[in-house]
């Protein structure tokens, strides 16, 4: 019984460390999509 007390205890102690790591957090920039223009006034009926 001791060896499955120390590999739980080990594996919480695991769980700990890999909790605790410092991690970098990865983002993504998303550009939005452009305004559409408005038609241009060209003087002329189409």
């Amino acid at each position: 019984m001791s060896k499955s007390i120390k590999l739980f205890a080990m594996a919480g102690l695991l769980a700990a460390v890999a909790a605790c790591a410092s991690r970098q957090e990865e983002f993504v920039v998303v550009d939005p999509e452009p305004i559409s223009e408005e038609p241009v006034y060209t003087g002329k009926y189409k």
